[in-house]
């Protein structure tokens, strides 16, 4: 992914909702299903990291951009971006 690919993703994040807390159990196998089937639906996507997760929220945005197939559009504090292209049906389509 090129910087003006992943500029362009950021724009976008800006004004989508989180729509997945990681709290204190972190990435467990149902939490990632839960985020395959987010990402399959809507190609970005944005996760909190709660206050009572230990975990570094750079090391979870990697592993569950592993363990998804996607890719880690930014993290920012205790916000991950995900993205993850649509093979059937592109919504977002980068230059």
């Amino acid at each position: 992914m090129t910087s003006k690919q992943r500029a362009y993703l950021k724009g976008l994040a800006m004004n989508i909702d989180t729509i997945l807390h990681i709290g204190k159990s972190s990435v467990t196998p149902e939490f990632c299903d839960s985020v395959r089937e987010a990402i399959d639906a809507r190609e970005l996507i944005k996760l909190n990291v709660l206050k009572n997760c230990l975990d570094d929220p750079k090391e979870i945005a990697n592993v569950l951009a592993e363990r998804t197939g996607s890719e880690v559009v930014q993290v920012i504090g205790r916000k991950i971006v995900l993205y993850k292209p649509s093979k059937d049906n592109p919504k977002i389509i980068l230059n």
